[in-house]
């Protein structure tokens, strides 16, 4: 019973196992300590064993880490030293053995790729050689109980080659097996990685805004549009210079365009995850119908973020690095020779959404030369803490959840990951944190989250200091352009009634916000496919290009 519970529990089960491994160390140097013939040696080396013990409790993530790691070593090595041992072999097995140890080495192999996947199987071991160590226990005790039973085992003159040709079989097919799940890894592994492009020049100018580089870009733009890929200057989160990549896109002819500013949903965290280097750079941000907003006769300028194809950290959730990172590019595709207007309409969904808020509540101080006519925000991210704090009950939640904590740890110190993630999901979370939501493998982290089944959480990550922090990102600064706030009513990410929450408690301010809700649609829908928001966003667009007067106060 207790190795059933541990299968279907395995950070319960990781939990035990760092208990048994502390408990084995302990022990083992207590009884080398009682040996009446231990010299001095011996006795360091028990204290030793104790230390490691204690060390093992104290610090339970590392510890599992390390069994990760050791579980992989040991499958290659093994794997190896049975390679060897079958070659020297004169037995007619050999091609059995080889068989086995390369399916071992293969194993290893993928145990040290997909560590997050490893620590489930580790977890899940333990459960089942309870379950079967119980199995066997009952077995014994019921033979035991029948008087007289035999316990001869039958022979069969045949099973000696029988169980030889099973043993090939199952060979055979574990190096098959082993083989298809390495291809099939090395198939879902596919972050991309930014090229010379995004490195930042050696003289870096200290002012905001600026140009680097630009060169002409292809993938994916719609056909007549002409577009760019931009290396430009911008502002950190926490005011220090930094460099952010980004794209613009114009329609085939004419001028002084009306801009598009978009801000794009996630894309992940890691450096690699920056649109620009997708292979559907708009797809995978969510752009509301790139082709129609061409069509319009706007052109659209689109930050990567700070962090994202460049070095250093996305200021994912963080307000003011992403505010910056869609201003600055604006100022720096102004720069380029590609008939941009000056009029521009901020756009943005789930993350971007935050971004766009942030970014025209920071324009009249921050780029008061910019004539920034409306804002759009989509399903934005608004409620920051009830957000972090709605993801604990959502095994998808786990993967934005993880985003946020690495960019709030590297923008706060006093945000610790281990004061909110269980030490056995820290190799989970860590593995999502290196993983874009177009990769593949990120099928792999949303596995895990749905087997850990929310119990990542150590504590709701809207307490503590991330909390506080969280709620110091909430955009509240007031924005003297015409506001439009969509919202999906089914949306389970971004919910309908957190939002509700936030437009009223910024109209009581005095903000004046368009709000617009759409039942039924869900996170994605509400930008995608058939939506009735986007005939709507683009007409309130056009009105705000052409001048017309947006409503007063608010509206619903």
């Amino acid at each position: 019973m207790l190795g059933i519970v541990l299968t279907v529990r395995p950070f319960l089960s990781l939990g035990v196992l760092v208990v048994l491994l502390a408990v084995g160390l302990v022990a083992h140097g207590i009884a080398e300590l009682l040996r009446r013939d231990a010299p001095w040696l011996r006795v360091v080396l028990a204290l030793g064993w104790i230390a490691a013990g204690v060390l093992v409790l104290a610090v339970p993530g590392l510890t599992i880490g390390g069994l990760v790691l050791v579980v992989g070593i040991a499958l290659v090595l093994s794997g190896a030293i049975g390679a060897v041992r079958a070659l020297r072999s004169p037995d007619g097995d050999r091609w059995t053995a080889l068989a086995l140890a390369a399916a071992s080495v293969l194993l290893g192999i993928v145990a040290l790729a997909w560590p997050d996947v490893t620590v489930f199987v580790v977890a899940a071991v333990l459960g089942v050689r309870l379950v079967l160590l119980g199995g066997s226990l009952v077995i014994d005790a019921i033979r035991r109980a029948r008087a007289g039973a035999s316990t001869v085992e039958a022979d069969g003159a045949g099973a000696p080659p029988r169980a030889r040709a099973r043993r090939r079989a199952g060979a055979v097919l574990a190096l098959v097996g082993t083989a298809a799940l390495l291809l099939v890894s090395v198939q879902l592994s596919g972050v991309p990685r930014p090229d010379a492009f995004y490195d930042a020049p050696s003289a870096v100018p200290a002012e905001p805004g600026q140009l680097l580089r630009s060169e002409p870009f292809q993938r994916a733009v719609p056909e007549g549009a002409t577009a760019w890929r931009m290396l430009y200057t911008t502002t950190a989160a926490d005011g220090s210079p930094a460099v952010a990549s980004g794209l613009v896109v114009v329609p085939g002819a004419g001028d002084d365009h009306p801009v598009v500013a978009w801000a794009h949903g996630t894309t992940g965290y890691a450096t690699g995850c920056a649109p620009s280097l997708l292979e559907e750079p708009f797809v995978a941000g969510a752009m509301p119908d790139l082709g129609a907003t061409l069509a319009a006769g706007w052109a659209v300028v689109a930050t990567d973020y700070a962090g994202l194809g460049t070095a250093g950290s996305q200021p994912y959730l963080i307000g003011e690095g992403e505010g910056r990172s869609v201003l600055d590019a604006i100022r720096a595709a102004q720069q380029l020779e590609a008939g941009l207007g000056t009029d521009t309409v901020l756009w943005g969904h789930s993350q971007g959404g935050h971004a766009a808020l942030w970014a025209g509540g920071l324009a009249a101080g921050y780029a008061p030369e910019l004539s920034i006519v409306g804002v759009a925000a989509m399903a934005p991210a608004t409620d920051l803490p009830a957000l972090l704090d709605g993801i604990t009950g959502s095994p998808v939640g786990a993967v934005f959840g993880a985003f946020a904590l690495a960019a709030y740890v590297e923008a706060y110190p006093e945000v610790a990951s281990g004061d909110y993630v269980r030490p056995g999901a820290r190799i989970m979370v860590e593995s999502m944190q290196q993983r874009c939501l177009t990769d593949p493998s990120t099928l792999v982290s949303l596995a895990t989250s749905i087997v850990s089944d929310g119990r990542v959480w150590s504590q709701r990550p809207g307490d503590g200091e991330l909390g506080e922090r969280a709620a110091e990102n909430v955009p509240t600064l007031p924005i003297g352009a015409p506001l439009l706030l969509a919202q999906g009513g089914a949306d389970s990410l971004i919910t309908a009634q957190a939002q509700d929450g936030y437009v009223a408690a910024r109209c009581a301010e005095g903000q004046a916000i368009d709000y617009r809700t759409y039942p039924g649609l869900d996170h994605m829908g509400v930008v995608t496919g058939e939506s009735p928001l986007l005939p709507e966003l683009r007409a309130w667009t056009a009105d705000r290009f052409a001048g017309a007067p947006a409503a007063d106060g608010c509206s619903s």
